[in-house]
């Protein structure tokens, strides 16, 4: 009886020790940079004037604890100007509205592939007059590891910016490579 009580022991050990020592993905884990195209879809005082938005990031992640991620981002985002008057061939429209934003956060895998996070940082606009806008941005989202740690992403994300009427629901989609 002891000696089937210690070989259950002893395989239990062994068991417990083979599961836990399974190493997860490993497009799921370590650095990663991701390129991304971002659209905005305006609301509010933005959604009278500019239509959608259309951009480009780069977004550099590292864990910083388990299941948790110091995201850094840097894009260009513009929103193209709605007509005001339209007569014929001849239009007067809203000035496009453009911006730099950069970014620092976090990412919280809540399963392993899918993830909340949030941003804060500043839009820097690039129109005359524009200037620097205070932003920050809930967000969700889902990684689908493709590769020896490479992902795509789908995210979506509310962006707020302090200066001017720049509130939009946002979407990225984004190839993920480990470096």
């Amino acid at each position: 009886m002891k000696r089937l009580f210690l070989l259950t022991a002893i395989a239990g050990v062994f068991a417990f020790s083979n599961v836990s020592a399974q190493k997860k993905d490993p497009a799921m884990s370590g650095q990663k940079l991701g390129i991304g195209v971002d659209f905005g879809l305006p609301t509010g005082d933005l959604n009278k004037t500019h239509k959608l938005g259309i951009g480009g990031s780069l977004l550099f992640q590292t864990p910083i604890a388990q299941s948790l991620n110091f995201t850094a981002s840097a894009g260009y985002l513009s929103f193209a100007g709605k007509d005001i008057i339209s007569s014929g061939s001849s239009s007067i429209k809203f000035a496009n509205y453009a911006a730099i934003p950069v970014k620092a956060g976090v990412r919280y895998f809540l399963a392993e592939n899918i993830f909340v996070g949030g941003e804060l940082g500043a839009a820097f606009g690039t129109s005359s007059g524009s200037g620097t806008s205070f932003i920050y941005t809930p967000n969700v989202g889902v990684e689908f590891p493709v590769a020896d740690k490479s992902t795509i992403e789908l995210g979506a994300r509310y962006e707020s910016w302090s200066k001017g009427p720049a509130r939009f629901v946002g979407f990225r989609l984004a190839y993920n490579f480990g470096i």
